[in-house]
């Protein structure tokens, strides 16, 4: 355990971002698991909506810096490609 005050400091905030960072993570993978769970289901109703949150969500956390931007990049469209190849 840290004895220096503002290392204490430290590790409380580095606990408190890592809970927020895993909370976000969390909510984006549900979302994917969600938007592949319509798109196997043939929900079209709820795919666009689905795509268009989750998209915003994905590119949210780039700017947040949690994920990187390619790698937010890459899951968009990857997403984007199964909206598209979905059976109309």
């Amino acid at each position: 355990m840290a004895n220096i005050k503002s290392a204490k400091k430290r590790i409380l905030q580095n606990q408190k971002r890592a809970e927020i960072k895993n909370f976000r993570l969390s909510r984006i993978r549900t979302g994917i698991k969600s938007f592949e769970s319509s798109v196997i289901g043939n929900r079209k109703v709820n795919l666009k909506e689905n795509f268009l949150k989750l998209e915003a969500e994905i590119s949210r956390a780039a700017t947040k810096g949690f994920l990187k931007k390619n790698t937010a990049s890459r899951i968009v469209s990857r997403l984007s490609k199964r909206l598209k190849s979905s059976p109309k």
